[in-house]
C-alpha cells in the first residue's frame, strides 16, 4: 500500500493557504480555516494510504472546500485564492470519486 501523495500535496496546498491568508493579510479565518480544512485532508490521505477505499474523510473536507471556494470565487473573480482552491478541490473530488468507482484488486 502506497502513500497517498496527492492527497497529502492537496493537504499541504490548502494548509499552506491559509498561512499565507494569514501572512498577508492578517486573516485568523483564513489561518483557522486552512489549518482545519487541511489537516482533515492530511488526515484523510493517511486513511487512504492506509485503504484506498477509506475515502471519506477526504472527500468531505475536499468537496466541502469545493463548494465553499467556488462560491467565494463566482463571488469575487478572483482566482487567488479562491480559484485556485476550487479547483484543486473540484479535481480531488474527482480524483476520490474515481477511486470509489474501482473494482478492488485481488491479491
Amino acid at each position: 500500500m502506497g502513500l497517498d501523495w496527492i492527497g497529502f500535496g492537496y493537504a499541504t496546498l490548502v494548509a499552506s493557504g491559509g498561512m499565507i491568508g494569514y501572512a498577508k493579510a492578517g486573516s485568523i479565518p483564513s489561518l483557522a480555516a486552512g489549518l482545519l480544512f487541511g489537516g482533515l485532508a492530511g488526515y484523510g490521505a493517511y486513511q487512504v494510504s492506509q485503504d484506498p477505499k477509506n475515502i471519506w474523510l477526504s472527500l468531505l473536507a475536499s468537496g466541502t472546500l469545493a463548494g465553499i471556494m467556488s462560491l467565494r470565487f463566482y463571488n469575487s473573480g478572483k482566482f487567488m485564492p479562491a480559484g485556485l482552491i476550487a479547483g484543486a478541490s473540484l479535481l480531488m473530488v474527482g480524483r476520490l470519486g474515481l477511486k470509489m468507482l474501482e473494482k478492488p484488486h485481488k491479491g
